[in-house]
């Protein structure tokens, strides 16, 4: 099976910046660690937004400082807490689609990865929901077309279902019913893996199979029905793996390890 690593909600801050007193780039670079040791062989690193906190150059080129020595190829995509320009500014060899977004198809064994760019900046929808504007939706058909035999696993930053959890519902893919039904029209589609959450979970909408990841940093703790998008606890970190062939696709959720003080036991 065919291996990838996927993060998502890395919210990298300036240095000397925090989130709930936790550093966002510190918690990264632990869960990167954990996960480039256990996964050697993975073919791909996906990145499904959230790359930053506020958007700002600064945090940009921390991730980028972050990433410098990772020996997995790198594909990565936006979020609300993104900003567009300044990410292709930072790096200027990502991936990108011909409308400018930041989108790829990526073939990985006998498999497609497709990756979408929900980062909505029209400032017309719901503020931090996203949005797959007509361009990047015929992008999808498009390649979705192309390969109609191509078992296919689609990564993006905004979920376009509910999770119980109200506040983050409501901001969540704004266009979702369009979006889904495009999906159901091409049944290689077998998997949909999404952030913004910051919690694992996982479900099925008329039959495709869909995750959310959590973040390396920040959680959202288990406040189902909760108004508002801002609640965070400080729960282990955590990344996914995905194996893939052309029968099944695996995810697997994977928590960070805390650090434990030189010469504790694990299972002490």
């Amino acid at each position: 099976m065919h291996k990838c690593l996927l993060f998502s909600d890395l919210h990298i801050t300036a240095p000397g910046e925090t989130i709930i007193g936790l550093d966002p780039s510190a918690r990264f670079s632990a869960a990167l660690d954990q996960a480039l040791r256990h996964h050697p062989d993975a073919r791909q690193l996906l990145i499904l937004g959230d790359l930053t906190h506020t958007g700002h150059p600064q945090e940009y080129a921390r991730l980028r400082d972050l990433l410098t020595d990772c020996p997995v190829p790198v594909t990565a995509t936006l979020g609300n807490h993104d900003d567009r320009a300044a990410y292709f500014s930072a790096f200027p060899g990502a991936a990108r689609d011909a409308n400018g977004f930041a989108q790829a198809a990526l073939d990985i064994g006998p498999c497609r990865v497709l990756l979408l760019d929900t980062l909505d900046e029209s400032g017309v929808h719901t503020r931090h929901a996203g949005y797959l504007c007509d361009a990047r939706l015929d992008w999808l058909r498009a390649r979705l077309a192309k390969a109609p035999d191509r078992p296919t696993l689609i990564a993006m930053h905004h979920p376009p279902v509910r999770t119980g959890f109200d506040g983050m519902d409501r901001i969540r893919l704004c266009n979702d019913a369009a979006f889904l039904a495009l999906l159901r029209a091409h049944p290689q589609v077998r998997q949909l893996v999404c952030g913004h959450v910051h919690r694992a979970i996982s479900g099925n909408h008329a039959g495709l199979a869909w995750s959310i990841l959590k973040s390396p940093c920040h959680q959202m703790p288990m406040l189902l029905g909760a108004d508002g998008s801002g609640h965070s606890v400080d729960e282990p970190g955590g990344y996914a793996i995905a194996l893939l062939d052309a029968e099944t696709m695996i995810l697997h959720a994977e928590d960070v390890t805390p650090a434990r003080p030189v010469g504790q036991s694990s299972h002490s």
